[in-house]
């Protein structure tokens, strides 16, 4: 079964645009999630959970399923596992095809990247800050202050 998904777009706020295009693809069935919230996508959660093997979802867009890389990995998961597949026609994906399984397999490696490049510059940020003699982390009290909290603390009328 075709299974066509749309969500709202900045410019396509009425999915005009979408259901054209989706109609042209002939899907069986539209699902349209009336709302662009990451937080509460109950139509797409209804639909993957409803997914029989060999269903193909058509999208216009990566955008359309997913709110980051992240999360499209963890859907193109969900639906390989149920033997379904996914198309994007502005990116021309198509997880049917042999060279389309190939593509969740990217995505999880960009994740990894993205990772990796985020760790990679958090490190060269820290290091060039402490060559130039700034410390990370929480600012150490004045000695005084620990002195004093230190003796209210022994004299055991603070806690």
């Amino acid at each position: 079964m075709l299974i066509g998904y749309i969500r709202p777009e900045s410019d396509d706020d009425n999915y005009n645009k979408q259901i054209t295009t989706l109609r042209e693809m002939n899907c069986d069935k539209i699902i349209i999630e009336n709302h662009s919230s990451a937080k509460n996508r109950t139509k797409l959660n209804e639909m993957i959970h409803t997914l029989e093997q060999g269903d193909k979802i058509i999208i216009t867009k990566l955008y359309s399923l997913a709110d980051s890389t992240l999360h499209l990995v963890e859907l193109l998961q969900m639906i390989e596992d149920k033997g379904a597949y996914i198309k994007s026609i502005r990116e021309d994906i198509d997880t049917s095809n042999e060279s389309g399984y190939q593509f969740s397999y990217i995505v999880k490696h960009l994740v990894e990247f993205q990772s990796d490049v985020i760790s990679e510059k958090t490190k060269k940020g820290l290091n060039k800050a402490k060559q130039r003699g700034v410390t990370a982390g929480r600012p150490r009290l004045p000695d005084e202050n620990v002195k004093r909290a230190i003796n209210m603390y022994q004299s055991k009328k603070y806690s």
